[in-house]
């Protein structure tokens, strides 16, 4: 996660990215509160390794993104760039702890109550891609603070639906995917509306970036009614 010396430097995006950060943070605590962070007070079933790995490298990510944004509104820029290098290598283990236990819960037949396991795969999966495409582009595009910015934004917002999914709220346990996909769009389009409202326009990388997670929302949900998905899910977990 690296950036430009003012990617994060301007007055109003000292604010805008923090809260942002503590929102993401926020959300993920609560959804996972009862599973992973406070489980010992819910009594909730044991995890495995495997998901305490995941629970970890997806928490150091928030902490990651949270320091990033902390080090250039303090102006630590070179720090912030150094940590920029942490972060690329740690989006990569994201990727491949993440797919690895999607996978392995599709396996053992774990998915959310109303759900198919092989079907559902498709959303974890879909998390992933989407979220190694914007995190790649915003490394590609890291002398370019404004898209770099918007592009590492996005990319944590786009895993937000596994952690809304878990929220102990009715309409959010009922809804399935239409719910939680649609709740992570909101927050999507509030810092859409924001930024473009704040700077009179709406930045490339935001509009491209945001088409990209909302429009793969439903087209993950056509895929996992297909034959095609059926045959490399099963596939996948032989």
């Amino acid at each position: 996660m690296d950036t430009a010396p003012r990617s994060f430097g301007n007055p109003i995006s000292r604010l805008f990215y923090p809260i942002a950060s503590a929102g993401v943070t926020a959300v993920v605590f609560l959804g996972f509160a009862r599973t992973y962070y406070l489980k010992e007070f819910y009594g909730t079933p044991p995890l495995s390794a495997l998901v305490h790995l995941h629970g970890f490298v997806m928490t150091l990510w928030l902490v990651l993104f949270g320091l990033q944004v902390w080090l250039v509104n303090s102006r630590r820029v070179q720090l912030h760039r150094r940590m920029g290098v942490l972060g690329t290598f740690w989006a990569a283990v994201m990727l491949v702890v993440g797919t690895i236990t999607a996978i392995e819960a599709a396996k053992l037949g774990r998915s959310p109550p109303g759900t198919s396991p092989l079907p559902f795969l498709v959303i974890p999966l879909g998390d992933m891609l989407v979220f190694g495409v914007l995190v790649a582009f915003g490394i590609a595009l890291r002398k370019h603070g404004s898209s770099h910015k918007r592009l590492m934004l996005l990319s944590t917002l786009s895993i937000l639906a596994a952690a809304i999914a878990r929220i102990p709220l009715d309409f959010i346990r009922h809804g399935g995917p239409p719910v939680f996909f649609g709740l992570t769009d909101l927050f999507i389009v509030v810092c859409l509306i924001y930024d473009t409202a704040r700077f009179r326009r709406l930045h490339p990388a935001f509009a491209l970036g945001a088409v990209f997670v909302i429009g793969s929302h439903p087209l993950r949900l056509m895929l996992a009614a297909t034959p095609f998905w059926a045959g490399f899910s099963a596939w996948l977990v032989r």
